[in-house]
């Protein structure tokens, strides 16, 4: 609101004056810092007055959870290759392998951890495997990591990324996000 005004009264002296005159900034600085500095005053004994402690239920990761993370981030690094790795590195970590972390977490539970394994053996060529998570005891896949490309008329080309679950029995794409390579043709994985 006191912007409007500020902004306001800035045109008015303009235009009245025909540009000859225009108002000092410092004079608005000034008043807004003072005006601030009082409101902040005010806002730091309200938030003493009122505070509470809220006790923080984080878990600390067992190492067996840590151990699957580092290895399901070595085998996505395999599969890039020397190419295609250092070009998508940043946007891969920064927004694609967060969302494999949740997955990870949402889809094992802290029992199941101590007995499962990551694939070793990412697909080259065209095809879509970066790893599959499993248990070690049965050999069944639970989460299984996959990386498709995808031309996009006018765009270039994207790497998906998705992963499907054995709750039902692979079929949905869960969609992790799409990193953006060029309009050019990307090279083959393991590369």
């Amino acid at each position: 609101m006191k912007k409007w005004i500020q902004k306001f009264l800035v045109s008015a002296v303009a235009v009245v004056t025909l540009g000859v005159i225009t108002p000092s900034h410092t004079i608005w600085n000034n008043i807004l810092s003072d005006e601030q500095a009082s409101a902040k005053s005010q806002n730091i004994g309200e938030d003493t007055q009122h505070s509470t402690y809220i006790e923080s239920t984080f878990e600390e990761p067992t190492q067996p959870e840590v151990d699957l993370i580092v290895e399901a981030k070595e085998q996505a690094y395999q599969k890039f290759g020397s190419r295609i790795g250092p070009k998508i590195q940043e946007d891969f970590d920064t927004h694609i392998f967060p969302k494999i972390q949740e997955a990870i977490d949402q889809t094992v539970t802290n029992a199941e951890v101590q007995q499962l394994a990551i694939t070793e053996n990412p697909s080259g060529n065209y095809a879509e495997k970066m790893f599959n998570i499993y248990d070690e005891q049965t050999g069944k896949d639970l989460i299984r990591f996959h990386v498709r490309t995808e031309n996009r008329p006018g765009e270039g080309y994207y790497y998906n990324f998705h992963y499907h679950t054995a709750e039902d029995q692979f079929a949905t794409h869960h969609n992790l996000g799409d990193v953006y390579w060029s309009k050019n043709t990307p090279p083959k994985w393991l590369s």
